[in-house]
């Protein structure tokens, strides 16, 4: 039994369920950790039928506190390597900063900063040690800009982009990859989950999840730092280098009325 295994948050739908159909399709076993139990163990079942890897699933809620600490637990009684840790769980928050319950606000730090967080400082040293191993961490293209009625959102995303571009400088001299991942909008439950709502019409224009995923992995094996799926995403971020940041608010502003 091959020790070596891809650990995903979050791998149960969206961008996580396609990064970990491609991670399994190039022979990588997998630790999938999400809420809820049923959807993993039907992930399981699929991954392991179609690819021939094992697969180890975890139900848990990354927002409760110690939950790093149960899955770090779970690791280490597995007795397994994690040479890939994936971080794409990840929560959002829609309206005025002052309107949102704290405490959605303070879940959302907790998944989206706090764990990824904790989850690197344990794992990345043992990468280091062995030289080799990865860590893809999920953003947004949020991350370049601040985001009015998503603020909280956006900065924990400013957050994740920065570290990643930190770690990627910090970890490589070790043989270890740090790649950030920035899609825009895509089709997925983080919008409904989020309370954001958006017309028919603006749908037509977010990516397929499997699109950001194939992107994402291919950038993350050819060691790229900052990965940003799609030409419109891409081109966007160019603009916030040119624009005045008080103008790209405003447009931001707008568009989440």
């Amino acid at each position: 039994m091959d020790k070596k295994y891809t650990l995903i948050t979050g791998g149960t739908k969206g961008i996580g369920l396609e990064l970990a159909k491609l991670f399994a399709k190039d022979r990588n076993n997998l630790i999938i950790v999400a809420r809820k139990e049923d959807e993993l163990k039907i992930v399981k079942e699929k991954l392991e039928k179609k690819f021939n890897i094992f697969v180890e699933i975890l139900e848990l809620d990354l927002s409760v506190d110690n939950s790093c600490e149960e899955l770090i637990k779970f690791v280490e009684e597995k007795n397994v390597v994690v040479d890939n840790l994936i971080n794409n769980a990840g929560v959002g928050s829609f309206g005025y900063f002052d309107e949102i319950d704290v405490d959605k606000d303070i879940k959302l730090i907790d998944i989206n900063i706090i764990v990824l967080t904790k989850l690197i400082k344990y794992f990345l040293p043992k990468m280091k040690e062995r030289r080799s191993g990865g860590i893809l961490n999920v953003a947004s293209t949020a991350a370049f800009v601040g985001g009015p009625k998503m603020s909280t959102y956006y900065s924990s995303k400013a957050y994740v982009l920065t570290l990643s571009e930190a770690l990627y400088e910090e970890a490589k001299e070790f043989g270890v990859n740090v790649s950030c991942l920035c899609p825009g909008p895509v089709k997925t439950s983080f919008q409904e989950n989020a309370g954001i709502i958006k017309s028919e019409k603006a749908k037509k224009y977010l990516m397929d999840a499997k699109d950001v995923a194939k992107e994402g992995y291919d950038g993350f094996k050819n060691k790229k730092a900052i990965i940003i799926p799609g030409f419109k995403n891409k081109a966007m971020v160019i603009a916030t280098k040119f624009l005045p940041r008080g103008i790209i608010r405003k447009i931001i502003f707008s568009t989440n009325k």
